[in-house]
């Protein structure tokens, strides 16, 4: 029979606990027991290894489920956790949340491996009219930002000489340290994690391999863009290093109002008076659009004020050219404050007129 303890007596959990429950454990028994917090200290020492034990088998939902039918005997053909291998390489993101260290990270949001490393991305705001956004428009944005040397051609090194293989790392961007029997690994500090150093530096550039300078990217907004949109340019950020590719412009994009419309989504809105005849008589009028253009708009006999007469695919062009939203136009009647002395006696007759035919009806 195994005389080691139970595991879940080990981390201090129920048989019932969860996984948070008992990564958590861990965690609390790693930060408590480490050696590199116990120096020379055995029993520390002991009691990580059989903590790290513990938790290889809880943390996996087939061993666990096997530890939970068959206890300690399921693993002692050698199936089971090896507390004497490298951890760390089990562990990398756990040893990095706890203390900092550790390798890079797996998957694609985690820290890159050594080399020359991708330029950072850049991120503008640029303001464009109503007219702007609706027709579409191409700007030039400046930016001062480093551009590769033209001297060294971004190598950093001087003309006539090449980067070295860095001799701390080998080229690999990265050194490790063992701690115990836990090995670290970080950025290497002599390249910087670019994996080559620069004997001979270029004079332009000082070695950095980029310059900064003020430059213009050409930048083109689709017809249709909106506030709150952003555009992507590939390859006009800061540059790489050591050759790397530029990171990427990002442009935060902001429509101006316009005086006399009001933008909802694909569609336009806008405010036209009638004269009292005009909307009693109906009368077709062309309303201005912020692209100088123009629309006929039909209003009816009798349009009511605060009455929205509605002309499709005159709106805003989709950002893919499928068509465009509607205009809507909003009727207002002007009345006037002063009147002739013929046009008052004009509107007192038409007044009783109307009053006639109403009395008729």
């Amino acid at each position: 029979m195994s005389d080691k303890r139970d595991f879940y007596e080990v981390l201090g959990v129920g048989k019932q606990a969860g996984a948070d429950d008992i990564r958590k454990a861990y965690r609390q028994c790693a930060l408590k027991f480490h050696p590199d917090r116990n120096p020379g200290d055995a029993t520390a020492e002991a009691k990580f290894k059989e903590a790290t034990e513990a938790f290889q088998i809880l943390s996996d939902d087939d061993k666990r489920a096997k530890y939970d039918r068959y206890g300690h005997a399921a693993f002692e053909g050698g199936g089971g956790a090896d507390p004497g291998a490298d951890i760390f390489s089990h562990f990398q993101d756990i040893f990095s949340e706890f203390f900092g260290g550790g390798g890079p990270r797996r998957g694609g949001g985690g820290r890159r491996s050594g080399g020359p490393q991708r330029g950072s991305d850049v991120r503008v705001h640029q303001r464009l009219s109503l007219k702007e956004s609706m027709l579409g428009c191409k700007r030039e944005v400046a930016l001062r930002t480093p551009v590769p040397c033209e001297t060294c051609e971004g190598s950093g090194a001087k003309p006539g000489t090449k980067r070295k293989t860095c001799g701390a790392c080998g080229g690999a961007g990265q050194v490790s340290t063992s701690r115990g029997f836990v090995m670290f690994t970080q950025t290497c500090p002599e390249c910087q994690g670019e994996g080559s150093v620069v004997k001979s530096a270029c004079e332009a550039c000082h070695g950095a391999g980029h310059v900064e300078k003020q430059r213009k990217v050409v930048v083109t907004f689709p017809a249709g863009i909106d506030s709150g949109q952003r555009l992507r340019v590939p390859n006009q950020g800061i540059p790489g290093s050591a050759g790397a590719p530029s990171g990427d412009l990002f442009v935060d994009v902001e429509v101006l109002p316009e005086p006399g419309f009001e933008r909802d989504g694909l569609d336009l809105v806008t405010k036209l008076t009638l004269s009292i005849a005009e909307a009693t008589l109906g009368v077709t009028r062309e309303v201005p659009l912020p692209d100088e253009t123009s629309v006929p708009v039909d209003f009816p006999k009798g349009t009511q004020p605060g009455e929205v007469i509605t002309t499709r695919n005159r709106g805003i062009p989709r950002i893919d050219g499928r068509g465009k939203g509607n205009l809507h136009v909003i009727a207002q009647v002007g009345i006037p404050k002063t009147l002739s002395t013929k046009a008052e006696e004009l509107l007192r007759a038409l007044d009783e007129e109307l009053r006639s035919n109403v009395e008729q009806s």
